[in-house]
């Protein structure tokens, strides 16, 4: 899901006869929810056993004497534009049909009560199906005072992009843009070449903050730059290592799938380097993120906050909404404490650790002209 996004989206209208295209049969509105309840079975699946990562080349320098007082950390983040209390989010999911609105329900609840930001599943079947309004409603409903992200995709217009805002009361809007999910879903989007404008047009068209996403597959630094100049206020790098979508697309269909692009794309850790040298943008992070250590990676590596969706999403299948609030506060527990460890008294503190990237994350760096050894010398101990 967004790891990573047990949602997802796809295009509005299915491409009637596409090749591969799953079994048919039904309504639209019938086939949106056959397709958003097969991610979230398939993203769950992905979710069983986490593998290796590139955070795990991504080793912070062990400095004794510098440690902290674990009562002096604050959790607080703030970027140029998101102010949020804790650097942690519930990335987006699902919504629209019965069985995803009561994840919604528990992932509300579990938001509610851990104060974690929190982002909706792919909003586009409610300017078709108004019915599924209460699956994603939930979402402000039950968490009256956090703070709520809208998702949609990048074919909407500005008034739809408002009328999602809207419904969800949200404080924030989250577009996902996904080409390699669309090429490889049977009745995905073949045509993406108006989203840069699209963008635009929604940020000029919400009062709210617009954060760009991807959906597990990865940013590059031009992307990111050209993101900050149409307005975006934060962008989610949202890499490989979470929940593959290409590969959830790829079961879906009916010709022999498209196995071979699975794990397409950069990694967070990759995209976060990458944009290091980027100005003028709130940088998030997903993808991939397995635990606490996770994310002080990757605010280390420059995320004014970190998403998780799959994961969670588990957790919460698998053991219950009170497992998951446990295993939130828990997370934000450990966050602190390794803060304490790494002597970094706010999370902004933590852009000042030295990190040692090796193995193949120095490889990325070398190639796309990153100072691996800067990060290893930041703190000047």
């Amino acid at each position: 899901m967004s790891p990573e996004d047990a949602h997802l989206s796809g295009q509005d209208q299915p491409v009637a006869g596409a090749a591969g295209a799953p079994a048919a049969g039904g309504t639209p509105a019938e086939q949106d929810a056959r397709r958003k309840d097969d991610h979230v079975r398939l993203a769950v699946a992905q979710h069983a056993e986490p593998g290796p990562s590139d955070f795990d080349h991504v080793r912070p320098m062990n400095h004794p004497l510098a440690a902290g007082d674990r009562a002096q950390v604050s959790l607080r983040t703030a970027g140029r534009v998101l102010d949020w209390p804790v650097p942690l989010y519930i990335n987006g999911m699902t919504g629209g049909t019965a069985h995803t609105a009561t994840i919604n329900r528990a992932l509300a609840v579990a938001a509610r009560e851990t104060g974690v930001p929190i982002a909706s599943g792919s909003t586009g079947i409610l300017h078709r199906e108004p019915a599924a309004i209460p699956s994603f409603r939930v979402l402000r409903d039950l968490n009256p005072d956090g703070f709520v992200l809208a998702n949609v995709n990048a074919n909407l217009t500005p008034a739809q992009a408002r009328r999602s805002v809207e419904i969800l009361g949200a404080d924030g809007l989250q577009v996902h843009v996904n080409p390699a999910q669309e090429i490889v879903m049977p009745e995905g989007d073949r045509d993406f070449t108006r989203w840069a404008d699209n963008i635009a047009a929604i940020v000029d068209g919400v009062d709210v903050p617009v954060v760009v996403k991807e959906v597990g597959a990865g940013m590059s630094r031009g992307t990111v730059e050209r993101l900050r100049d149409l307005g975006v206020a934060a962008v989610d790098v949202s890499g490989r290592g979470g929940t593959d979508f290409t590969a959830i697309e790829s079961a879906r269909r009916t010709d022999g799938g498209m196995d071979y692009l699975a794990s397409w794309g950069q990694s967070a850790v990759e995209g976060l380097l990458d944009a290091s040298s980027v100005d003028g943008v709130d940088l998030l992070a997903s993808g991939g993120v397995r635990h606490p250590l996770d994310v002080v990676r990757a605010l280390a590596l420059g995320a004014t906050a970190v998403g998780v969706a799959g994961g969670f999403l588990r957790t919460l299948l698998t053991d219950g909404e009170a497992a998951l609030v446990a295993r939130i506060e828990s997370w934000l527990t450990q966050v602190g404490d390794i803060m304490t460890l790494l002597g970094a008294r706010t999370v902004a503190d933590l852009r000042h650790v030295d990190l040692l990237l090796t193995g193949p994350v120095r490889e990325f760096c070398d190639l796309r002209g990153v100072d691996a050894r800067a990060f290893a010398r930041r703190s000047g101990l």
